[in-house]
């Protein structure tokens, strides 16, 4: 976990996705804290837990970090984005700005549907591997909650990954659909031609996600 607060500052808090720790997304971290913001960039137990324990490992933590801010912005990648859901479905900050969530299963990925019959892939990914597919009850709904807050969301279109590809259904990241991505009441939706595995790296990923979290929308077209 790093971290720093500052009284007067607006926060951003980072959640990597399933398979990665927070240094993934340390660059992204950098260009934040150079235009002003603190973070909360976080590792959380991504492997060990499902989602709803996640997000109650890591409620303490970020409630103290919002604590310490004026506005509390999100920024996640990949399952992060579900992580993120569930813990503003259950403890939402009364300052919470904006959310931004680049390449989020939000409606689960085939990739899982088809990996998560393989006793490895449920070893490796554990419980919230488990919740990664695309069949989604009124549980899992009632887990996420509903999106009455600003929420950016980047899909990517270009995959490093040609044979899972294949099962997935129209454009995609290599491990989900530009369409799984979209969510019922989400501010604004972009694709850009990057790959799930290092669009957090994109510079011009980085710039929109910066221009969401200062004016509400993003800004290539």
């Amino acid at each position: 976990m790093s971290g720093t607060s500052a009284d007067g500052t607006e926060g951003v808090l980072l959640l990597h996705g399933i398979a990665r720790r927070a240094a993934s997304l340390r660059p992204l971290e950098r260009r934040l804290t150079r235009a002003g913001y603190v973070t909360l960039n976080l590792d959380y137990p991504a492997r060990r837990l499902g989602l709803a324990d996640i997000a109650e490992v890591i409620a303490p933590t970020v409630a103290a970090f919002g604590e310490d801010v004026t506005r509390l912005h999100i920024v996640t990648h990949s399952m992060g984005g579900l992580v993120a859901r569930v813990l503003l479905a259950r403890r939402r900050p009364d300052n919470l700005g904006r959310v931004v969530m680049l390449g989020p299963p939000n409606g689960g990925s085939e990739i899982a549907d088809a990996l998560h019959r393989f006793a490895a892939y449920r070893c490796f990914f554990g419980p919230a591997g488990a919740e990664l597919g695309t069949e989604r009850g009124a549980a899992q709904a009632r887990l996420f909650g509903r999106v009455d807050y600003p929420l950016g969301i980047v899909a990517g279109s270009r995959s490093l990954y040609p044979l899972a590809s294949l099962l997935l259904p129209g454009p995609n990241d290599g491990r989900v659909t530009v369409a799984r991505t979209c969510l019922d009441g989400m501010t604004d939706h972009l694709v850009l031609p990057t790959a799930h595995p290092t669009m957090m790296w994109n510079r011009r990923l980085a710039a929109e996600t910066l221009h969401f979290l200062r004016e509400g929308r993003f800004g290539g077209r």
